[in-house]
């Protein structure tokens, strides 16, 4: 346990920990935000407009993260903005962007909206019946685009080197910077504690998934029998 412990008495280390998992959480909750009122404005649209943004919405995606992260560095060169925790964070924010908008705004598109209409027909206000019944349909889509965007957050190495500035560091570039020196063992100890952190949340996660599952079956299963014996 000796490296385990000299990882948590490295400022270094946990000081490059907390960036990470600081700018990964609020990138992500911000372009979850933002990526999700986009996804209603763009379902609004017509044909031609919305075909046009969505493809606006790929060329980030389609481009090399090399591309992005110098486009982003020669931006706040350009404005005179001074680069650091900020502007990784907007870098964060605009690469995490298309991931929120493509995973919620196929589904706003195939949704039917007659619940939505019979709730205003019912005397619901628009914002009532898109809090009552559009967003707890889309809600797996955008829980689906936060994870999305907080791993892809957490793993980004480029654009953060470009865009970082100086006296700020995230584990991929304090990473990056070891492997000039060798990497000491306690970056292995930290692996090793967020592998195994990742894995018991995935098994968690599985388990829950397969009790939901459960209870669906069992309810659907009582629906089933009672509207036999309704019909009966």
């Amino acid at each position: 346990l000796q490296w385990y412990t000299q990882m948590f008495d490295s400022a270094t280390i946990m000081d490059a920990l907390v960036n990470t998992l600081l700018i990964a959480f609020v990138s992500a909750l911000i372009a979850t935000i933002i990526g999700t009122a986009a996804s209603i404005a763009i379902n609004s649209m017509k044909p031609l407009p919305r075909t046009i943004i969505m493809g606006i919405t790929n060329i980030p995606m389609l481009n090399a993260d090399i591309v992005t992260g110098i486009s982003l560095m020669l931006l706040f060169i350009a404005v005179n903005y001074t680069m650091g925790f900020s502007s990784v964070l907007i870098a964060h924010i605009t690469f995490n962007l298309p991931f929120v908008i493509l995973s919620v705004a196929p589904r706003l598109g195939s949704m039917n909206t007659s619940a939505f209409e019979a709730a205003q027909d019912l005397g619901a206000s628009k914002a009532y019946a898109f809090w009552k019944v559009i967003f707890p349909d889309i809600m797996p889509n955008i829980l689906t685009g936060f994870l999305l965007s907080f791993t892809m957050s957490v793993d980004d190495f480029v654009i953060t080197h470009f865009t970082k500035g100086v006296g700020i560091d995230t584990l991929s570039t304090m990473i990056y910077t070891e492997q000039k020196k060798g990497i000491r063992p306690e970056i292995y100890s930290l692996s090793t504690l967020m592998f195994v952190t990742i894995f018991v949340l995935l098994i968690l996660y599985t388990l829950h998934k397969s009790h939901a599952e459960k209870i669906k079956s069992r309810a659907s299963s009582r629906m089933e029998a009672a509207s036999r014996w309704i019909s009966l």
